[in-house]
């Protein structure tokens, strides 16, 4: 099986997610649930998807669309396109479904698969958190992962640039 039919079966429609979290629950297994652009993956990225995969059985990441980041981050973004960013998260081992979410914020998205754990990377508190209000009252957990200082997409393109001085 060649690395690309690998990631592929890792990229679902929201619809055939839940099916499969689902099944997931029926067998007892924790869901962990973490989003981003992932525009340009980093070494923080790799990070806080292994810390936040450590939360649970299996790991849902979603990815903001190509329009949701736009929308966010202005006309120059993203760099890379939705297809090409959810086949590089699904590639990766300790990811085990990736969806694509085509709003600013992953709520209706998180309110749909309702996650065991809710991980956020950065310097939130609970309550600046999209989500977790729900996944609480859901009887889960909300995580927030440290980011590693140093990474971020839009530094890596604005050092790309020569603006990094």
């Amino acid at each position: 099986m060649k690395i690309t039919d690998f990631a592929k079966n890792k990229l679902y429609t929201l619809a055939d997610l839940q099916r499969v979290v689902t099944g997931w629950r029926l067998k007892s297994k924790k869901v962990a649930f973490t989003n981003g652009c992932f525009d340009v993956l980093h070494a923080g990225h790799l990070r806080s998807l292994n810390e936040a995969a450590s939360h649970g059985d299996y790991l849902v990441v979603a990815i903001n669309s190509d329009k949701s980041i736009r929308e966010i981050k202005g006309p120059g973004r993203p760099v890379n396109n939705e297809a090409d960013r959810a086949l590089l998260i699904a590639s990766l081992a300790v990811v085990d479904a990736v969806v694509i979410f085509d709003t600013p914020t992953p709520l209706e998205t998180i309110k749909a698969l309702l996650p065991d754990v809710l991980v956020k990377g950065g310097d939130y508190s609970i309550d600046q958190i999209v989500g977790a209000r729900e996944v609480q009252a859901n009887g889960g957990k909300v995580v927030i992962n440290p980011i590693l200082e140093g990474y971020s997409s839009t530094a890596t393109l604005e050092k790309m640039k020569g603006k990094d001085k």
